[in-house]
């Protein structure tokens, strides 16, 4: 049994589900509104403050739809409730970032600076050479963190780039001369 899709979800106060037909599930919470359909075959009940999902049969597309529903739904309880944040630290000499408006400005090496516009729903903050993402959505906030990431990726000799900040840059020795 999926020992994850079995736990029940905590719904605290202030947080109301709505479970419509076809498995349209909508989170409203103090931060915000998320909706999301989910698989039609789960079996999704809300009893007073907690979320059950339970799967028709133990086929292995059943199984591993049954753990994947409850964390989706988890996953929106929290976003609605605390948010989620993604922090990535730019480290290189003259690399900078600069928050202009909805507008995220990267100077990392190239010949031009490289603009990024916040998606809806999302906010980032520079703070010194620490770009902080945050929102509602975990999968949008992901998303956007790994988007900033991309734009110049750690390298393994001197660890110039973005990276985020728990991520550990495997260093490699450099060249050595010949004798």
């Amino acid at each position: 049994m999926s020992r994850i899709g079995r736990m029940p979800i905590a719904v605290p106060a202030g947080v109301t589900v709505d479970i419509a037909e076809n498995n349209h599930v909508t989170v409203k919470g103090p931060k915000g509104t998320l909706e999301r359909t989910l698989p039609a075959e789960m079996e999704i009940k809300l009893e007073d403050s907690h979320i059950t999902v339970t799967r028709p049969n133990d086929l292995k597309k059943m199984k591993s739809l049954h753990g994947l529903t409850r964390t989706l739904i988890n996953n929106m309880v929290v976003g609605v409730t605390d948010g989620y944040t993604k922090v990535l630290e730019v480290n290189g000499v003259g690399y900078r970032a600069s928050k202009s408006g909805k507008d995220l400005t990267l100077n990392l090496g190239f010949s031009h600076p490289v603009v990024m516009t916040d998606p809806e729903g999302l906010e980032s903050k520079v703070e010194g050479n620490k770009i902080t993402v945050s929102g509602i959505d975990k999968e949008k906030v992901g998303q956007y963190a790994a988007e900033i990431r991309d734009k110049r990726r750690p390298e393994p000799y001197k660890g110039k780039g973005i990276k985020y900040i728990d991520e550990v840059i495997r260093r490699k020795v450099g060249k050595t001369g010949k004798k």
